[in-house]
């Protein structure tokens, strides 16, 4: 009885007419409810915590984005306010179920900085939807109770009434004093201490400013103002934090003439110019240590394998790297981090010793930048014939212009080189083929002409369904070692192995032409293969890629055929490749150009930095997103020192980033020239 008379409450207070005469305080709050348990079902289905400051201040945040709308609707007729409010609530859940998905894919959130690469995700579409884990899908929830309540609602089985607003006018300076009053207090928790985790590697305010980590952004503001953060990113630019102190100088400890860069400092007008000529002037200085001029007059080839992981460490399966792995320099803790157009990015920051902008596609984006401290200009001032090749066309990538405006002495794409490929991605060109056009053109030189060469690959990409090079191998995964492995990472290995063919291919060339012994030979992963969930791929490696970021560990090897094996354990990126190939072969350059650092330098701090401003070293992993840190040994880091390593990290990225935007080392190389 008792129960039944719980059930007739219920019903009398569905079913009870309601009448809502304040229309804008209504939809505020319909909007605001629907709106933040999106952001919190989001929060909840990515490993974040709810019960912090991020969630204060992403409703307050919905607050005011849900009275600005609010007022708009006065205006309108409530049967298309509905609908709009429909398509606003849809819109915020697609988008912030197509960011779990997304980052879940990649690893990182997207943004619309790379709108321009939105064709290409759309070609690894099915593959992306695949990937979705089923909780992403309880984002749609308080979309569907928005639907539901509105279908009972016009079959009047539950009555609920707005009356159209009067005085809308008037009603908008309430709308605008109750909007200044939570903009007020979302300013607070911005710029208020208390608001702010002093671990956390950037500020909320430059965050809110500058919206260029999306990891950190997405925690601290949410999907739905980040959304709106990053569109008004895309058109205009949030001011740079710039210093107004006077800028300081650090005589380096060596016999670097710096007065002609002094007086360029004193005589420059541009703040943002004279905040990078501080930084960098006073950035660190290496000088020669036991392996300076090692591969001095040397070849170089620097081959960015497509897709690798450790996984193609295999004696077994792939001999011709095994090959290079056993037999030269072996970097067992490198790493490639993701960011937007890893691809793309990753090879430049490997060229120009810098990071790219997070959530951007930088190579793109600043395709006319001149970069006169690159891996080509410092070997076209030696004397090297430099070029630069990809067995794929520019439909991602606009290479040849990047290449060229970084001393490329010539870029060949696919069709240079004559490959066969088919446009669908599942059918990428043949890395044989690709080496073997690489060896004629080798062949080209003469024994007293010294060549340095980019080469990056592309067979191994995603996707990892049905396609031809996926399946050529599939018959070395028959027995018992691999059988089990699941069918997309066998069809990924058999990929692998296609490269690897093309390693064997060109390591006979150049030994054929006489060329081996005198060519140095550098191989580095652009990013994991991450059209494979981990689980996938944990089938294959030989550690747990359980930690977070740890599935980013790629090879990188430096092999020469007159160097004594080596397995070195220090923590590295790709960023760190120019200034240490520029020490090795002993060629002209300033160390401070770069924000990676010569892995042979004797005070050598060995650590990776991420692209959100994560770190890892020896000792510990510190998670920017969270600022959670991990310790692998008895050595831990005191507040102060966290601190510290998290400015120094924020620092060249920073930096790096807008030395980038401002073309500044093309301004620097002109002036002091």
């Amino acid at each position: 009885m008792k129960f039944k008379s719980f059930l007739r409450k219920i019903k009398r207070f569905i079913t009870k007419e309601r009448t809502y005469q304040n229309k804008l305080v209504f939809n505020t709050i319909v909007l605001t409810i629907f709106i933040f348990l999106i952001e919190m079902i989001f929060k909840l289905t990515t490993n974040q915590n709810i019960f912090n400051f991020s969630s204060i201040r992403i409703l307050i945040g919905i607050i005011c984005f849900s009275l600005i709308i609010s007022y708009i609707e006065l205006f309108i007729k409530n049967k298309i306010v509905i609908k709009i409010n429909k398509i606003i609530i849809f819109l915020i859940t697609l988008y912030t179920i197509a960011q779990a998905g997304f980052n879940n894919f990649i690893g990182v959130y997207i943004s619309f900085n790379v709108s321009s690469q939105a064709g290409a995700v759309m070609s690894y579409f099915f593959e992306f939807i695949k990937s979705f884990y089923w909780y992403y899908y309880l984002i749609l929830l308080p979309f569907i109770i928005f639907i539901v309540l509105n279908i009972l609602n016009k079959k009047h089985i539950i009555k609920i009434k707005v009356q159209e607003e009067e005085y809308k006018l008037q009603k908008g300076i309430a709308a605008l004093s109750i909007f200044l009053v939570f903009a007020f207090l979302y300013n607070l928790t911005i710029n208020l201490n208390i608001f702010q985790n002093k671990l956390q590697i950037i500020s909320n305010a430059e965050l809110f400013n500058n919206p260029t980590n999306p990891s950190v952004a997405i925690k601290e503001f949410g999907t739905t103002m980040f959304a709106l953060l990053d569109i008004k990113n895309s058109f205009v630019a949030g001011d740079e934090n710039l210093m107004s102190n006077p800028i300081s100088y650090n005589q380096p400890a060596s016999d670097v003439d710096d007065s002609k860069w002094l007086d360029l400092i004193e005589n420059e007008d541009d703040i943002a110019l004279n905040y990078l000529n501080d930084y960098f002037i006073n950035n660190n200085y290496t000088g020669e240590n036991s392996y300076t001029g090692l591969f001095e007059n040397k070849n170089l080839i620097v081959i960015m394998m497509e897709s690798v992981n450790d996984i193609f460490i295999n004696e077994d399966l792939y001999p011709n790297f095994y090959r290079l792995v056993s037999g030269g320099y072996y970097f067992k803790n490198n790493y490639s981090p993701r960011n937007s157009c890893a691809t793309g990015n990753n090879e430049l920051s490997g060229m120009i010793g810098l990071y790219s902008i997070y959530n951007k596609c930088t190579a793109n984006t600043y395709s006319e930048n001149i970069y006169p401290e690159s891996i080509f200009n410092l070997f076209n001032r030696k004397g090297y014939k430099t070029t630069s090749m990809h067995d794929y066309t520019e439909r991602y990538y606009e290479r040849r212009e990047i290449h060229n405006n970084m001393g490329s002495g010539r870029y060949y794409d696919v069709d240079d080189l004559k490959i066969s490929y088919n446009t669908k991605n599942e059918e990428w060109a043949s890395d044989e083929d690709f080496m073997k056009k690489v060896v004629k053109i080798l062949s080209n030189y003469n024994e007293d002409e010294r060549f340095m060469t980019w080469l990056t690959t592309v067979t191994s990409h995603q996707p990892y369904g049905k396609s031809l090079y996926g399946d050529k191998y599939l018959y070395l995964f028959e027995n018992n070692k691999y059988e089990d492995y699941d069918i997309k990472l066998k069809r990924y290995m058999s990929k692998l192995k296609v490269l690897d063919d093309g390693l064997g291919v060109l390591l006979n060339g150049l030994e054929k032409q006489g060329k081996l012994d005198d060519t140095v030979i550098i191989l580095y992963g652009d990013h994991y293969p991450y059209g494979l969930p981990n689980n996938i791929l944990s089938e294959a490696l030989p550690y747990s890629i359980d930690e977070k970021y740890e599935n980013e560990r790629v090879p990188f090897v430096i092999w020469s055929n007159d160097i004594e094996p080596r397995t070195f354990d220090e923590y590295t990126s790709y960023v760190n490749i120019l200034p240490t190939v520029a020490n090795l072969f002993n060629l002209d350059h300033d160390s401070r150009y770069y924000t990676g650092t010569d892995i042979f330098e004797n005070d050598y701090e060995g650590w990776v930095i991420f692209a959100d401003g994560s770190w890892k070293n020896q000792y510990a992993f510190y998670d920017a997103s969270n600022t959670n840190i991990t310790y692998y040994t008895n050595k831990q880091y005191n507040v102060e020192d966290i601190i510290k390593m998290n400015e120094i990290a924020e620092n060249k990225i920073k930096y790096s980033n807008l030395a980038i935007q401002h073309d500044y080392f093309n301004y620097l190389y002109n002036a002091l020239k």
